[in-house]
């Protein structure tokens, strides 16, 4: 499922507190419009709560993970509520994590 760690992956999304821009990569426009907007969502949430950056990507064995990058000068980065949102998002959102890593492990990978 979901998880927290740093590594060369795939970005599936993400949200940017600084620049206030929400990236979905294009190698995945096939998704429901549904599904887009759920994650559209978490990422924007994410960075309106919490702030810093907020990227969702599949490892290279297909697990969705949640990354966090905060800049160095960012003093109002609320870490423990980062930390707080993920585990949030880990517990609420498993199902929709799972589908997601389905698809990646049935429709990229291949």
């Amino acid at each position: 499922m979901a998880e927290k760690v740093h590594s060369e992956n795939l970005v599936l999304a993400a949200a940017n507190a600084y620049q206030q821009k929400f990236y979905l990569n294009p190698e995945f426009r096939l998704l429901p419009p549904d599904i887009k907007q759920e994650i559209k969502l978490i990422c924007v949430r994410f960075v309106e709560e919490v702030g810093g950056i907020l990227e969702l990507s599949f490892s290279q064995s297909g697990n969705l993970c949640l990354i966090t990058h905060v800049a160095e000068d960012d003093l109002l980065f609320d870490e423990i509520g980062a930390e707080l949102l993920i585990k949030e998002y880990q517990r609420e959102k498993e199902d929709l994590f799972a589908q997601l890593e389905l698809y990646y492990l049935s429709t990229m990978k291949s």
